[in-house]
C-alpha cells in the first residue's frame, strides 16, 4: 500500500530543524510537514532565500519530501494566537496573512513541496457570515494567483471552530472561487472523527478528488484534541485503505502540535503504529474488506475492537490547536 508517511515539525519544536529532519529520516519517514515559524524556518527573518536553500539541500540529502504548513500560532502577532487571520475586519491585517501565504507558496516552490497548507481563521465578533466568506475569498485571491504561477497547490484545511470547519464548507469556498484549479484540500483525519457526519474513511473517499495534503492523529467524537495514535476512537485500517483507494500521492503527516515535549518518542511510536495499521489495511483473504483482519467483525476497530463512531454530528467543538 503506497501511502507516504510524514511528521509535522510543529510537534518537534524542542528540536533544531536539522536535528528534527535527521530524526525523521532515521525513523524511515518519507517526508515532513514543515511549519513556517520562528523556531525552525522563520518566514519573516532576514536571509530567507539562503535559509530556504539550506533546508532544501538538507531535505534532498535525507530523501525527505515536504509540504509547507502555515499554522504557526504567533508568527505574525506575538499577542494573538493565529492572528491576524484572513477574516479580520482591518484590510491591512488581512493583507498581512495573505502576504504570509504568498511567501509560503514561494518557499514551497523553492523546497519542491507538494502543497501549501492554510486555514480560514475564526470570524471576528459581530461579523456576518456573508461578509466573512467575502473576506475569505478576496484574501485568498492573491495566494491562488501565486500558487498558479508557482505550480504549487493551496490546500485549505477545515478546522473545528473556524469559518471553514467542514468538508461542506470547503465545497462552499470552492464554488465561490469558481472551482479554481489550484484550490485543494487538507484533510485532517482527526477532524473528520471530531465533527463530520460521515465516518473518517467515508470522508476520505468523498474528498479524494481534492486531496492535496493529509494530516493524521487520533481524536474522539465531539472533542477537538489531537491525540497520539491509538489513544482515541479512530478505526485506522479503513481510513488508510480509503486513502490508498483515492490514489492520493502526497504526504500523510502525523499532526501532534501539543506534544513537542515528547516529539522524538512520539515520532517513533507513530510510524510503528501506522506501519502496523497499513498491514491491517491490506486484504489478507479473497473477499475480505480492506482494513478487516481475519476474524474481525466488519465495522469494528483493528486496534482495540471498539466500534467505529457513528454518523451523528456532535455539538460544535471549540478550536484547540
Amino acid at each position: 500500500m503506497s501511502i507516504r508517511l510524514g511528521y509535522g515539525t510543529n510537534g518537534l519544536t524542542d528540536l533544531r530543524l536539522d536535528d528534527a529532519l535527521g530524526v525523521l529520516a532515521d525513523l524511515g519517514y518519507d517526508g515532513v510537514g514543515l511549519t513556517l515559524d520562528h523556531m525552525h524556518l522563520d518566514p519573516l527573518g532576514p536571509g530567507l532565500a539562503g535559509r530556504v536553500a539550506a533546508v532544501a539541500g538538507r531535505l534532498g540529502a535525507l530523501g525527505l519530501g515536504v509540504t509547507v504548513e502555515t499554522g504557526a500560532r504567533y508568527v505574525l502577532d506575538a499577542r494573538r494566537k493565529h492572528g491576524p487571520t484572513l477574516l479580520d475586519a482591518d484590510p491591512a491585517a488581512r493583507a498581512r496573512r495573505t502576504g504570509l501565504l504568498v511567501t509560503a507558496v514561494k518557499v514551497a516552490a523553492d523546497l519542491g513541496a507538494h502543497a501549501v497548507h492554510c486555514f480560514s481563521g475564526i470570524p471576528p465578533a459581530h461579523t456576518g457570515q456573508e461578509a466573512a466568506w467575502d473576506r475569505l475569498g478576496a484574501s485568498l485571491g492573491p495566494v491562488l494567483d501565486a500558487a498558479e504561477q508557482a505550480g504549487i497547490p493551496l490546500a485549505v484545511e477545515p478546522e473545528p471552530g473556524h469559518l471553514l470547519e467542514s468538508l461542506a464548507d470547503f465545497h462552499r469556498l470552492r464554488a465561490r472561487l469558481g472551482d479554481h484549479p489550484m484550490l485543494g484540500l487538507t484533510l485532517d483525519i482527526g477532524h473528520c472523527q471530531c465533527l463530520e457526519p460521515l465516518p473518517p474513511a467515508d470522508c476520505v473517499l468523498a474528498a479524494g478528488p481534492w486531496l492535496r495534503h493529509v494530516q493524521i492523529e487520533d481524536m474522539r467524537r465531539g472533542v477537538h484534541e489531537h491525540l497520539p495514535l491509538g489513544d482515541g476512537e479512530i478505526d485506522f485500517p479503513p481510513v488508510l485503505a480509503a486513502l490508498a483507494a483515492t490514489g492520493y500521492q502526497g504526504l500523510t503527516v502525523v499532526e501532534l502540535p501539543r506534544h513537542s515535549h515528547a516529539g522524538p518518542e512520539l515520532a517513533a511510536t507513530s510510524i510503528a503504529f501506522l506501519r502496523h495499521q497499513l498491514t491491517a489495511a491490506s486484504p489478507k483473504t479473497p473477499g475480505q474488506t480492506p482494513g478487516q483482519t481475519p476474524g474481525q467483525t466488519p465495522g469494528r476497530s483493528g486496534r482495540s475492537g471498539r466500534p467505529a463512531a457513528g454518523p451523528t454530528a456532535p455539538a460544535r467543538p471549540a478550536p484547540s490547536r
